[in-house]
């Protein structure tokens, strides 16, 4: 009898965990704008502008030549797409409410609630963007064909972990460090525009300058991307299991700083953000 009613009370939190998962993403989704599909648009309309940028830059640099054999396009958006779902989520999960917003004082309300929704909202916004994206594309000016879509997926749905990760940690330092938070938030993003590797393959890099990427997740993913959005591409220097263990290690990290932060925060701290 204690085992079973054990399992149900379990299983109730679980089942009540993520209901406030959903709708904290629902309400992160609406937050900027009243209306989800404006703030999708306008997802939709940054990581366009930024595909057209590379692409301006590609062709005026030179660099069409660096590029795999195939669709270009397909080649920048694949690094594109997965450089947006990283930083994005990095961001939101990075300046979610913490143990010091009010939205706290509400007793179902929790770190692991605020964290998750800010994730699952920004993982929303990027698979619906790439879906609509890649839609228009394949009926308005080319077939799109891509070797692995599933694997590629993957490497999506990676990136987007490693970032969920790495914004857990700052998120768990804000409170310490609001400013020190905020400022290698920035960082991460503009640091990525160059040690993402999305103008450039990892085979074509000389030995002496992989080690300036091989730490970056997110350049581990695009590689890999493009390994299975491409036949004639295979990568030699990267893994694909390297941002899932990356991830892991981090998250565990950062829920352990977090766990120790909510312990000690205090309603004075809020003096600070």
């Amino acid at each position: 009898m204690h085992g079973t009613t054990g399992r149900e009370t379990t299983f109730s939190l679980v089942f009540t965990t993520c209901e406030l998962i959903f709708n904290q993403a629902v309400r992160n989704v609406r937050k900027n704008h009243g209306n989800a599909v404006v703030g999708l648009l306008l997802n939709i309309a940054q990581t366009v502008l930024l595909v057209a940028v590379f692409m301006v830059i590609f062709i005026f640099a030179g660099m069409r030549g660096g590029a795999i054999r195939g669709d270009t396009l397909i080649y920048l958006m694949s690094g594109v797409f997965l450089f947006m779902a990283h930083i994005k989520v990095l961001s939101a999960v990075a300046t979610a409410e913490g143990p010091t917003s009010t939205m706290m004082k509400h007793r179902p309300m929790n770190s692991i609630v605020s964290i998750g929704g800010a994730a699952l909202a920004e993982l929303y916004i990027q698979v619906l963007s790439v879906v609509v994206i890649l839609f228009l594309y394949h009926v308005i000016w080319t077939p799109v064909e891509i070797y692995q879509p599933a694997a590629a997926f993957g490497m999506l749905l990676a990136v987007w972990f490693a970032g969920l990760a790495i914004g857990v940690m700052l998120y768990a330092l804000k409170p310490w460090a609001p400013a020190a938070s905020k400022l290698l938030t920035q960082l991460f993003a503009r640091m990525n525009m160059v040690a993402s590797g999305k103008f450039f393959l990892a085979n074509s890099l000389p030995e002496s300058y992989l080690h300036y990427f091989m730490w970056n997740p997110l350049f581990h993913c695009i590689d890999q991307a493009r390994g299975y959005a491409f036949i004639n591409y295979n990568p030699m220097h990267t893994s694909a299991l390297y941002p899932v263990l990356f991830g892991i290690t981090v998250l565990f990290l950062g829920m352990l700083v977090e766990a120790y932060t909510r312990k000690r925060a205090s309603l004075s701290w809020s003096a600070k953000h």
